[in-house]
Parts: structure tokens; sequence; C-alpha cells
């Protein structure tokens, strides 16, 4: 793969996946473009949807750009985006362009057995696009992802006797070979989790972010102690519920300073930070840059080179 930085504005799009099958929580599909028209294209929308999205590219070469970079990827290649991650692609050559789209809520694919691995997945506080450099540092790692992922097009397509099992499997095998590949220390990591019995409190979280969210009320909710809570969320989360409601309210801000022509002062109130100095801390402590640096460098027009703009 590829890498350098592009960006420009546009719109952003929420799109709602249809699953396939509902009882395994995936779309799965082949994309052909056989035209010679390719490049830029103008407006070039934006968009991101909650699930996970594994892409491969089976022939041609195709342009992505995430609020982090823009990458070129070509026949051999795959990329992983996070639940919620803007992004947006382009044909960047006349040749065919052939890739497969795998969207899926990887935390569905989490049993009672695979539940102690969950928080080794957990996009609040590892983000999955790390294993993209996995992917780009270990060629062995890459093409056994890119197998997996093709059989389980492979399966969903053919919808032989058994194929719902073929790609269960197929999922956990994806999980276990990032898992078993992962540089990072997991040791502490593996505790048991119960992401369904929090599930109110991160939907009261989701409904309020532009609110004042107060501990007491998410307990109240869920009928839990002040201190039990605290305790409890930061065990299955991995992180404290102040630093998942900072977390959910910059990931919102991002979009916003994507997406809207609104002051960082309107973005910071639209997220529920009412405090300015507080806001360019959590911000910076996300993306390592301010939001008015954030905002220049998603929004500036930088010249493409020539095979790119044509």
């Amino acid at each position: 793969m590829m890498e350098t930085v592009y960006s420009s504005s546009t719109e952003i799009y929420n799109e709602e996946i249809t699953y396939q099958n509902p009882l395994l929580f995936l779309k799965i599909f082949e994309l052909i473009n056989e035209s010679a028209v390719h490049g830029i294209p103008d407006p070039w929308y934006w968009h991101y949807h909650k699930q996970v999205e594994f892409l491969i590219v089976t022939e041609g070469t195709l342009g992505i750009q995430t609020k982090d970079a823009y990458t070129m990827m070509e026949a051999g290649d795959i990329m992983v985006l996070g639940s919620s991650q803007p992004h947006r692609t382009h044909k960047c050559s006349a040749s065919p362009l052939r890739q497969i789209v795998f969207q899926v809520d990887l935390m569905q694919h989490f049993d009672l057995s695979a539940m102690p691995y969950l928080h080794c997945f957990s996009e609040l506080t590892h983000p999955l696009e790390s294993f993209n450099e996995l992917f780009r540092h270990n060629a062995e790692v890459k093409r056994a992802a890119y197998d997996l992922i093709r059989g389980i097009y492979e399966e969903s397509h053919s919808q032989k006797l058994g194929y719902e099992l073929a790609i269960s499997a197929g999922i956990k095998n994806l999980l276990l070979l990032l898992l078993r590949n992962d540089n990072r220390d997991l040791t502490a990591l593996t505790e048991d989790t119960g992401l369904s019995r929090l599930r109110p409190a991160l939907d009261h979280v989701d409904r309020h972010l532009s609110d004042k969210i107060a501990v007491e009320d998410v307990c109240s909710k869920l009928g839990l102690s002040y201190h039990y809570f605290i305790k409890y969320f930061k065990k299955v989360m991995g992180l404290s519920f102040v630093d998942y409601v900072n977390y959910k309210r910059i990931k919102k801000a991002e979009r916003l300073l994507l997406t809207r022509d609104l002051s960082i002062m309107e973005v910071s109130f639209e997220v529920g930070i009412l405090n300015m100095a507080q806001f360019y801390k959590l911000f910076k402590r996300h993306n390592q840059c301010s939001p008015k640096e954030f905002k220049q460098r998603m929004r500036s027009q930088i010249s493409l080179t020539p095979a790119l703009a044509q």
C-alpha cells in the first residue's frame, strides 16, 4: 500500500447497513468497476457506519481517505476501518477495479468462550486501524487475512449447506490471527465483560452528548450504586466512565469539524463541553493536534500528483 495525504470538504452520510443474514450481523459483497473513468470525483462524499469494515482489493487500484491519511490500495492489499470511521474511496486508474467490502458487527461474534478477549478489540482503548500497520509490515499476516475474507465472501455468495458455520469460523479465525500477531501487551485485557448490562448507560451517553451527563443519572438507570458502577464500568470497558464520555464527545467533534461550517467554540458546545480549555486539551489528547489544525488539515485543498488527478 502506498500512502500520502489528501483532503477536501464535502458532505458526510451515515450509511445504514442491512445485514444479508441478520443472525450473522454482516454484509459482504463485491464491487466491480470496469469503466475507464477514474480519479477524484466531484463531489467526493464521505460516509461512515457503525459496523467495522474490512476492504480487500482483488484487481486494480483503489484510493481511500480517512481522517488521518490517504492510501492507495493495490491488488492483494487489505485495510480495516473502525466503527463510525468517516472514509471515502475512488478508482485510481483506467484499469478495472474489483474489491470486496466486508461490513460486520464484530462484537456480536464474541460468545461466552471468546468474551475474555473482547477488550483486545475495544475501539475505545485500542483503535482497530492500528492493525493496518500489521498488514503493511507483515506480508504473511496480510495474505492470511486476505484469504480469510475471500473465504467468507465465497461462503456467503454460494450459501452451501452449513455456510453460516463456515462464516462464523472464518470471522473467529480472523480475530485469532489478529490477536496472536498483535504486538501489544494483552495480559491486562482478558477480563470477563458485561456489555449487555451496560447497554442502557451507553445508549444514554449517545443520546445526551450535547447535554450535561451526570453519573448519578446513569447509575439510577442501571440500579447500581455510584461506587459499584464506577468500578464495574472500568472493568468492562477498560476505561473510566468520564474517559468514555469524553471519547464519544471528541469523536462527534471530529465529524462536526469535518462536515459542518461551525466555529471551534460552536463545536465544543455541540458536544457538551462548555470549557474551551478543556475541549482543546481533550481534543489534542485524542488527535495529537488542535481542533483548528485538524479542521485546516481536513479541509485544505492539497494539489494531487498528475497520476492521482487523472
